[in-house]
């Protein structure tokens, strides 16, 4: 009789999750947005002007030595307001606030670019690459004219610039004008005593040479009111302190400053 009992069978059904309760999908979405981030970010880049394509680039280039230039090491993609200074139309490379922050940055270093670049495709240009420096300081976009030899941008003992010089200044003015930073022009002479008219002396030439970049630039270019100061040093702010004699300490020194810097 015991075989008749009956048997008892313990049936386990294993549950398994259904496709849309499961996680895989959180995956592949996640997948699909970072590379819809991706694309529209690319598509960002390629509507940018190529100055600010250039800045972005010499970020990636070397980010350390870029985020010295900027006050606060923020990154250059950062946004910012802009503000209209030309034809009514808004520009890319003006941001109106941020005071020595990375937007005020990445405009200095977009004109930085387009200057040197600008320079470079003109062959009349170009031959003074060696006598013209552009570089970012603490304080802002510096840009150095320097005498390699006598003579170069002024006339001898003279605040006359010569037909080149005026090109160039306007040509650095056209890129300086996008941009709502104060300007402040200084001039250098080396210590060389100046002979000629009685009682002009380096202090008057290193003031007027100051000047006459001012007008220059203020001919076409820079708009109203740009230009914060003129100075003129004489021969107190040496290029080569150890030589003061040498024609380089002769120079017009560009500052396009931060606002703080020009404070």
């Amino acid at each position: 009789m015991a075989d008749d009992a009956p048997t008892i069978r313990i049936i386990k059904k294993k549950k398994g999750d259904a496709g849309h309760h499961g996680g895989a999908w959180k995956v592949a979405y996640a997948d699909f947005v970072t590379a819809m981030m991706a694309f529209f970010l690319v598509m960002w880049i390629v509507g940018l002007d190529k100055p600010v394509k250039q800045a972005i680039q010499s970020y990636f280039r070397d980010p350390v030595g870029f985020n010295r230039s900027t006050q606060g090491g923020k990154s250059p993609l950062s946004g910012g307001d802009q503000a209209a200074l030309q034809d009514g139309k808004p520009s890319p490379l003006v941001p109106k606030s941020g005071a020595g922050g990375a937007d005020l940055a990445v405009a200095l270093k977009a004109a930085e670019a387009a200057i040197v670049t600008e320079m470079r495709k003109s062959p009349e240009f170009s031959a003074l690459s060696d006598s013209v420096e552009v570089h970012m300081t603490d304080d802002g976009l510096r840009i150095e004219l320097m005498e390699k030899t006598d003579a170069l941008f002024f006339d001898a003992g003279s605040a006359q610039l010569k037909p080149r010089t005026v090109r160039l200044l306007r040509l650095m003015a056209g890129q300086l004008g996008k941009l709502p930073n104060p300007i402040m022009i200084e001039g250098h002479t080396d210590s060389h005593p100046l002979k000629g008219r009685m009682g002009y002396s380096n202090w008057e030439l290193s003031a007027d040479r100051a000047n006459s970049a001012r007008r220059a630039m203020e001919d076409q270019g820079l708009h109203a009111r740009q230009v914060l100061a003129v100075r003129g040093y004489a021969d107190n702010k040496l290029l080569r302190p150890d030589d003061p004699l040498h024609f380089s300490n002769r120079r017009v020194s560009i500052l396009v400053a931060y606002p703080s810097a020009a404070k």
